[in-house]
């Protein structure tokens, strides 16, 4: 039976040794899907998940992740990839099912609010995802800063900040992950330390592709926890306004 929302993030932590003990592939896949269901900036999607279940690229990602017991010990990996370089596919994507929502009908024919979402991803999302070495974002930055002067706008337009965007997304789909594999008792651990470019090799990744985090997966052993959940006290970081 699988836990309840509340009991499986009270259940998860980070596990860094796993029992060797097989976990089922096609579960872990499926708790894949429900990361592809997570809110992504623009439903853009700027993402991959690689499910690795092959012994040796575990065993040559974890000597990339300087054998550390969550990945050394892990019976399967997921690695997030962050695919900003993706956004006109996504867009194009996302561009096709909504006319196909819509219905295929003459210009004139849309209602406002049709013509507004197609137009945020035939113009809109080329402005702001559109760079050249930085360049364009920059110009972008300086343009809605002196905008801001007047009017509420959205500052973060440079190349960074979008990278920061696509990346916060990953991290939205791999909490998803977690969660899911928490419910149906498997364990799993957030990973950033890594050889990222020895990483992105092994997984015959392109240089435009970015590595989020890696996760181990598998069955937590009774040594794998390392200690009881700390978390400073929760009226520090509560702000009620």
């Amino acid at each position: 039976m699988e836990k309840s929302v509340s009991d499986a993030i009270a259940y998860r932590r980070s596990v860094r040794i796993y029992k060797d003990e097989s976990i089922d592939t096609e579960k872990v896949r499926k708790c894949l899907e429900n990361a592809a269901l997570a809110p992504t900036s623009s439903n853009l999607q700027l993402w991959e998940f690689y499910h690795v279940v092959d012994p040796e690229v575990c065993r040559q990602i974890a000597k990339a992740s300087f054998n550390q017991p969550a990945a050394r010990t892990a019976k399967q990996l997921v690695v997030m990839v962050v695919r900003k370089d993706l956004w006109r596919k996504r867009a194009k994507a996302n561009l096709a099912f909504l006319r196909d929502s819509f219905g295929h009908k003459a210009k004139s024919e849309y209602s406002k609010r049709e013509k507004f979402a197609l137009s945020y991803y035939q113009k809109l999302m080329p402005s702001i995802y559109s760079d050249f070495l930085g360049v364009l974002g920059m110009i972008r930055y300086l343009f809605f800063n002196v905008v801001g002067w007047f009017r509420p706008v959205y500052r973060q337009v440079r190349a960074s900040d979008m990278r920061v965007v696509a990346h916060k997304s990953a991290g939205l789909a791999a909490q998803n992950f977690m969660i899911s594999m928490a419910a149906i008792g498997y364990d799993t651990c957030p990973m950033e330390g890594f050889d990222s470019l020895r990483v992105k090799k092994i997984l015959g990744l392109p240089a435009s592709a970015e590595i989020n985090m890696l996760i181990g997966c598998g069955i937590r052993d009774e040594s794998g926890v390392y200690g009881r959940r700390f978390r400073v006290p929760f009226e520090t970081v509560y702000k009620k306004i």
